[in-house]
């Protein structure tokens, strides 16, 4: 039993180290989500083909943002759309982009 709460707190230690760590600059994001916006800010929107509707992202989760690009990014997640934004990216540019839409106010 103490084993498995040794394991637990190892791998709660090591969660919040990588996501202290994937912290960006915010600022550098903001100047980064303008072709988001294009899409990500528009009321109501959808895309035309295929027919998706389009999340809003401020105030997202930061890890879920920079997993999602991620994803787009490796091919994992399938978008045409999200795979070609995301795969001109950085690492970088992953967790500034994540850092400025997570701290913005729902």
């Amino acid at each position: 039993m103490k084993r498995l709460q040794l394991v637990g707190l190892i791998a709660v230690a090591l969660c919040a180290a990588s996501a202290a760590h994937a912290e960006g600059d915010k600022s550098r994001g903001r100047e980064l989500v303008y072709t988001c916006n294009g899409c990500h800010g528009v009321p109501g929107y959808s895309n035309v083909y295929p027919d998706y509707h389009v999340p809003h992202i401020a105030g997202q989760n930061e890890l879920y943002i920079v997993n999602a690009l991620k994803s787009y990014k490796s091919g994992e997640r399938k978008h045409p759309t999200m795979t070609a934004q995301a795969e001109s990216l950085s690492d970088k540019d992953i967790s500034d982009i994540a850092a400025y839409l997570s701290s913005i106010a729902k």
